[in-house]
Order: structure tokens, then C-alpha cells, then sequence
């Protein structure tokens, strides 16, 4: 397989320098790099959200930043469909999809396809979670193996999201959503990825996350979080769940000072940072780990001639 059917994949932790990777890689071999962060895609959060300023997105094609609005909504299944139009896109131009973000989520979905589980009425799914309330996660969760046997061991039983996705599959489809896993293909083969993840050792990575912090609040995130809570969207939003948008508002709200705001920022970050890392040693095991001191030799032995990419690691 040559160079221009791979499509290249690069994660790791935030704050780790991936979408700077990203686009050096893409100048190298003519790529074109595609989102795979979920919070990167709103329009209204560039400074919190890390989005690739206009000098880095110059003279290469980004695709996916900032283009939903945060009044809507966008599940894993529409990045997953809009991301496999533009990966046969850029290859009919026979360039090379590059896909960078931190969601690990986007990353499996793509390499392993997304289970097509049928629509559940939001009635019935109110249903549930009003049940698992009653009941109790411990309760709840055993009622789910006794009608699921399969879920056992699949996820952490306080995980109560997963308990009541598992459980309103069970109950309403009649098949385990680990059936429905198992029927799920991805659009490509698993050869035609090159998977690259930057990995950071702690400490390093913690002075990068401070520095990021204070860089984001000298550049406007305050402003960004003012003109964000004038939309007045509701709690239960998944975009409230950016780092910074809790922080700040307190801070405008007069309840804590500065300092203390970018230290809760740097502690949520650095939390975030060390679940990504988790996942990654779990759900990552085949990708190719790269020392940030690796990184520079890398883009200088790769070119678009390179029969293999895989050859460069």
C-alpha cells in the first residue's frame, strides 16, 4: 500500500503540541488534517479549546474546527460521517488525511466502526434513568446483569451513564449492546491507518498546562467566557463541560481571584490530561508511542515518496 492511502492518526494528552505536529507533518507529505476533538468544534470557544489560530491553519486545509454552533448538538456518529466523506475526499486529490485531537472516542470509532443501534424513544429512556434514580447505582447495576449478563466486566459498575445506555439497549432492542458492538465494521482496514501518539512524561507536561493556561487567559478567554454565558444554554449541555467555562464564571462572578482561577484551570487540565493517558494505555495499545523528542526526527525522515509510512518509526 503506497504513502497516499494511509491516513495518518495523531493523539495524545492535551496541551502535548498535536495540532503543531499535525500541520508540520501536513506541509512534509501534502496532507490535509481533519478535527478529532470534540470540544474544537464549536464556533463560539477558540482560546479555551486550543483551535489552530489562522497563522497555523495558513497554507493547509483544516477541516471541522469551528463550525457548530454551541446551541446544537453533534454525537460521535455525525463527526464519524462527515470525517469518512472527507477522508475518501481528500484521497480522490490524492492528498493524505491527517486526523488530530484528543478524543479517544472519535479515534475508536473510526478504526473500529460505530454499532448501529436503533433510535430509543426519549420516553423510554426517561424511563430508565428515573428507575436507575430510584433504585440506586449498586441496585441498578445488578439488575443489568441479570438481564445482560455480557455487560460483566465490560465497564466500571459506578459508571452510571453506561449502566443505563447498556440497560435501555437491552430492555428495548432484546440484544446486548456488546452484540451490537460485535456486528459493528469500520469503513477502512485497520493496515491503512498509521496511529502516532505523542507521549509526554508528567512533569513536562504539567509546565506545559500552566503555561498554556496563562497564555489562554492573556489572549482573551476571559472575553470568550463573558460572550459565552450570554447564550444562557442549559446545564446539562455538553459544552459546559470545557475546561475554564466553570472557572472563569466564577471568576467574573467575583468569587475567586485570578491566580486561584488559572491554578483550577491547570488542576482540571492536568485531571483530564491523566485520563486521556488512561484510555490511551488501555484502548491504545497498537499506536505507535512518540517521545516529544522524537517528534522533529520523525518529520525530518518523512516524505511523500516513502512507500511505507510505518517504515519511519
Amino acid at each position: 500500500m503506497d504513502t497516499k492511502s494511509k491516513i495518518i492518526l495523531i493523539s495524545g494528552p492535551t496541551a502535548s503540541g498535536k495540532s503543531n505536529f499535525a500541520v508540520k507533518v501536513a506541509k512534509k507529505i501534502d496532507g490535509e488534517i481533519i478535527n478529532s476533538d470534540s470540544m474544537q468544534i464549536y464556533k463560539q470557544l477558540k482560546i479555551l479549546t486550543s483551535r489552530p489560530n489562522k497563522k497555523e491553519q495558513k497554507n493547509i486545509k483544516h477541516h471541522f474546527y469551528g463550525f457548530i454552533d454551541v446551541k446544537n448538538n453533534f454525537s460521535t456518529g455525525q463527526w464519524l460521517k462527515l470525517t469518512v466523506k472527507k477522508i475518501k475526499e481528500i484521497r480522490r486529490k490524492k492528498k493524505i488525511p491527517i486526523l488530530v485531537g484528543g478524543t479517544g472516542l472519535y479515534f475508536q470509532s473510526l478504526i473500529n466502526g460505530l454499532a448501529t443501534i436503533p433510535n430509543i424513544p426519549i420516553k423510554f429512556r426517561n424511563k430508565i434513568r428515573l428507575m436507575q434514580k430510584n433504585d440506586g447505582q449498586k441496585k441498578f447495576y445488578k439488575k443489568l446483569l441479570k438481564i445482560d449478563p455480557k455487560s460483566k466486566n465490560k465497564f466500571d459498575p459506578n459508571d452510571i451513564q453506561r449502566t443505563i445506555r447498556a440497560f435501555e439497549i437491552k430492555v428495548h432492542t432484546k440484544v446486548s449492546m456488546y452484540d451490537w458492538i460485535l456486528k459493528t465494521k469500520s469503513n477502512f482496514k485497520n493496515n491503512e491507518f498509521l496511529k502516532l501518539y505523542i507521549n509526554f512524561d508528567r512533569e513536562s507536561l504539567v509546565k506545559r498546562i500552566f503555561q498554556r493556561t496563562s497564555k489562554m487567559i492573556k489572549i482573551g478567554a476571559i472575553q470568550e467566557v463573558k460572550k459565552f454565558n450570554k447564550i444562557k444554554l442549559k446545564k446539562k449541555r455538553s459544552v459546559n463541560k470545557v475546561i475554564g467555562i466553570d472557572e472563569l464564571t466564577k471568576y467574573l462572578n467575583n468569587e475567586i481571584k485570578l491566580n486561584e482561577t488559572k491554578e483550577l484551570i491547570s488542576i482540571r487540565t492536568r485531571q483530564y490530561a491523566k485520563r486521556q493517558a488512561t484510555w490511551a494505555r488501555s484502548k491504545m495499545v497498537s499506536w505507535n508511542k512518540i517521545g516529544p523528542e522524537e517528534i522533529l526526527n520523525w518529520i525530518k525522515k518523512i516524505n511523500k515518496s516513502s512507500l511505507k509510512l510505518d517504515q519511519l518509526i
